[in-house]
C-alpha cells in the first residue's frame, strides 16, 4: 500500500476527525472509502459518456440497432408481440 500526504483546510480536517469519530473509524478509513466511491462513480459517469457518444456518432448507421431487432423490442414493450 503507499501513502499520500494531502493537506486539507482546517474546517475539513476537523469536520473529517468528527467523522471518523462518530463512525468510530480511523480518518484515514474514512476518507479511503470516499475516495474508492468517488473513483467509482467517475469511471461510470466516463463509460457512460462514451456510450452516449458513440451511440450519437453511430445512430442512423449500420452499427445502430438492427432494425428487425428494434421492431421486436417496441413489439414486446407496447405488447403488440403475436398480433
Amino acid at each position: 500500500m503507499r501513502t499520500f500526504h494531502l493537506p486539507l483546510p482546517d474546517e475539513m480536517h476537523e469536520a473529517l476527525r468528527e467523522e471518523a469519530a462518530a463512525e468510530r473509524r480511523p480518518a484515514t478509513e474514512v476518507v479511503r472509502d470516499a475516495l474508492s466511491r468517488w473513483i467509482q462513480t467517475q469511471r461510470r459517469q466516463r463509460l457512460a459518456d462514451e456510450i452516449q457518444r458513440f451511440a450519437e456518432a453511430e445512430a442512423g448507421t449500420a452499427l445502430d440497432l438492427d432494425p428487425e431487432l428494434e421492431a421486436a423490442a417496441v413489439a414486446t414493450l407496447t405488447g403488440a408481440e403475436g398480433r
